[in-house]
């Protein structure tokens, strides 16, 4: 989505989708959403590129949103959906990772991409604090498939072997 080529995710499950990280575009996330019923949205973090299309939704469907303001390190539920809030700053002071433990996957946001890690050099992020989130997010399993704000798909196995910065 948008300028950046953001990655847009939606859930969809029994008629009920959620919308991770709407950058841009929002008719081209409706069009995606077809007629499944919008039960949340969930942002990784509040950088402009990821959250375009935010307002916008929130207005015309008027659902939770989920993000580091109003969540802490907990289970939630919204709709069929359950995932779990992993605080991981660094990239941003307000980054989150959702978990969806019982599909084997998490959406890491800017936190996380393919052999590599989001930007600390922005207003609010920090090298030392995204260090802490590496060694957080270390302890969840191999086999976990990350989708990042950006670029392809990962698992936290395949950045353990061969992200330097997870070395």
């Amino acid at each position: 989505m948008g300028y950046l080529a953001t990655n847009c995710y939606i859930l969809e499950k029994n008629g009920n989708c959620l919308v991770v990280d709407p950058g841009d575009e929002l008719y081209a996330i409706e069009k995606q959403m077809g007629k499944n019923k919008l039960v949340g949205i969930l942002v990784t973090h509040h950088h402009e590129d990821h959250t375009g299309a935010l307002k916008p939704l929130v207005q015309k469907y008027n659902v939770p949103v989920y993000d580091a303001y109003n969540t802490s390190e907990q289970k939630y539920e919204a709709g069929p959906f359950l995932f779990e809030v992993i605080r991981t700053p660094g990239h941003s002071s307000d980054s989150i990772t959702f978990n969806f433990e019982s599909y084997q996957f998490m959406f890491v946001g800017d936190f996380i991409f393919k052999n590599t890690i989001g930007r600390t050099d922005l207003e609010t992020g920090n090298m030392e604090t995204m260090k802490q989130s590496i060694a957080k997010i270390k302890h969840y399993p191999d086999y976990m498939k990350c989708y990042p704000g950006h670029g392809e798909s990962t698992t936290l196995g395949y950045e353990k072997e061969n992200n330097v910065y997870f070395q």
